[in-house]
């Protein structure tokens, strides 16, 4: 299965990134995901069920522990693997 995830991290600074947008950058940015897009208002990024849903859990931790009030998220099924 091949999963697309949709997140934010909350609270938004305008002037700077925070501390916790950036980790939550690093760690989808280094999982091995394909089509990742990383931006100012969402980041999206597409892979095996696997590997999105570590990167996930990793992402909810470090930037949680990061100084994140909140992270918003969206997780789909965009299709089976090997198709």
């Amino acid at each position: 299965m091949r999963l697309r995830v949709e997140f934010t991290t909350e609270p938004f600074d305008l002037d700077e990134a925070p501390a916790h947008a950036v980790v939550a950058r690093e760690v989808i940015q280094s999982a091995e995901l394909d089509a990742v897009d990383v931006g100012p208002f969402g980041n999206t990024a597409e892979g095996g069920a696997d590997e999105v849903l570590t990167a996930v859990g990793s992402l909810l931790r470090r930037a949680l522990a990061s100084g994140a009030t909140r992270v918003s998220l969206q997780v789909n099924v965009i299709g089976e693997e090997g198709r």
